[in-house]
């Protein structure tokens, strides 16, 4: 058994998928979020949406940062984990304008003062302000935030978006098939909208990267950061504390903290961008979140093989977490996004017309695979030195 199922989650959430798949899956089965008909407005040429998700875990790892550190900002970079997460999956439907947001905050508040709710909510604001400036216009209506110390050891962050869209402008993956090439958009390095280097890390799989990187001192330090359940052979078995500065094998020096809290990159600018400029290029959209490398193969219309043989080269904190953890590729790539977290299936004619836009804001893109037929619901990794197949 991983390290990953012995601290009780799991990178594709069989039992969540077993337990939801009896529900109605919507207009479009195969679309990254549910589409619903017009129940608001009643126009069958338009569509409802309701989508919630958030910071996970990362959350923890701000709580530890904030009680090592004092530094009140970290909490800010979780309001925007919750919203790119949310944000992110509507835009693999198409969705990048007119969208409701509603913040939802659990905290103990023995551990967890108003200073700290305060950064969260006025950094949600903030970071709608600036996309704004990106023409993606998101309205903070509010939310529930509760004191359920019996419920929650430290704080939960999350969030619910909610959209009226036309259903000619919607993204539903019925269109890939054998031939289209994947670009993948970049997770990591510094957008014109990001103000410091981006680690890539997104908010998945930080149970497994918080235990496999942090020493055990914080164990014995918070003890509230963890389930007391787990054998302590899984809990924070790693090298680092927060605040140790490391060099990467490109030279550059980087902070553990910062590398693994670093804010969840939303693409909505430049996806605002290709979705208004070139929806017709787009036959595909995929968010690399849980599930990481292997998460497009839940969304294919048919039986397809999936080779992804020209990926990036892992970010820093990727190579920090394996080190730590001593995880095979294998289960790497499927609980992390290991250096892209976006795919846009598309023509060959029009890849570089994506990679364009990409770069025109500053984040890299490149073909990372395609798609072919063959009959079976495969993913092919084709890494130096290593092939890795995932079947479905």
């Amino acid at each position: 058994m991983s390290l990953y199922s012995l601290r009780g989650v799991s990178a594709q959430k069989e039992e969540v998928h077993k337990a939801t798949q009896n529900l109605d899956q919507g207009l479009y089965p195969h679309s990254f979020c549910k589409i619903y008909p017009d129940l608001l407005g009643g126009d069958e040429k338009w569509v409802n949406l309701m989508h919630a998700d958030g910071a996970g875990t990362k959350s923890i790892l701000a709580y530890l940062y904030w009680k090592e550190t004092g530094d009140l900002s970290v909490w800010k970079g979780i309001a925007q984990d919750a919203i790119a997460m949310n944000l992110d999956d509507l835009l693999c439907v198409g969705i990048h304008d007119r969208i409701l947001f509603c913040s939802t905050i659990d905290r103990n508040k023995r551990l967890i003062p108003g200073e700290v709710l305060e950064s969260i909510i006025n950094g949600s604001q903030d970071f709608f302000e600036e996309l704004k400036k990106y023409r993606v216009d998101i309205r903070f209506l509010g939310g529930e935030t509760a004191d359920v110390g019996d419920i929650v050891r430290s704080i939960a962050v999350n969030g619910t978006m909610s959209v009226r869209w036309p259903k000619k402008e919607l993204v539903t993956n019925e269109k890939i098939g054998s031939g289209d090439l994947i670009v993948g958009i970049s997770s990591a390095g510094q957008s014109v909208y990001e103000k410091e280097y981006n680690s890539g890390i997104g908010s998945n799989g930080l149970t497994s990267a918080r235990h496999d990187v942090l020493e055990k001192y914080y164990a014995g330090q918070f003890p509230e950061s963890f389930d007391p359940g787990l054998e302590q052979k899984v809990v924070y078995i790693g090298p680092h504390r927060l605040t140790d500065n490391i060099i990467s094998q490109e030279g550059n020096s980087y902070q553990v903290g910062r590398l693994l809290l670093s804010p969840t990159r939303t693409y909505a600018p430049l996806m605002k961008a290709l979705l208004t400029e070139h929806f017709g290029l787009v036959r595909g959209l995929i968010h690399c979140s849980g599930g990481g490398q292997t998460k497009c193969m839940k969304y294919l219309p048919e039986p397809l093989t999936i080779i992804k043989d020209n990926l990036f080269d892992p970010p820093p904190i990727f190579r920090i977490i394996q080190q730590a953890s001593g995880s095979d590729n294998r289960e790497m790539y499927q609980v992390f996004n290991m250096g892209h977290r976006l795919e846009v299936f598309t023509h060959e004619k029009d890849a570089e017309t994506v990679i364009a836009i990409s770069r025109g804001y500053g984040i890299d893109a490149r073909v990372v695979g395609r798609v072919e037929s063959s009959g079976k619901k495969e993913l092919v990794l084709r890494l130096p030195g290593e092939d890795i197949l995932y079947q479905f």
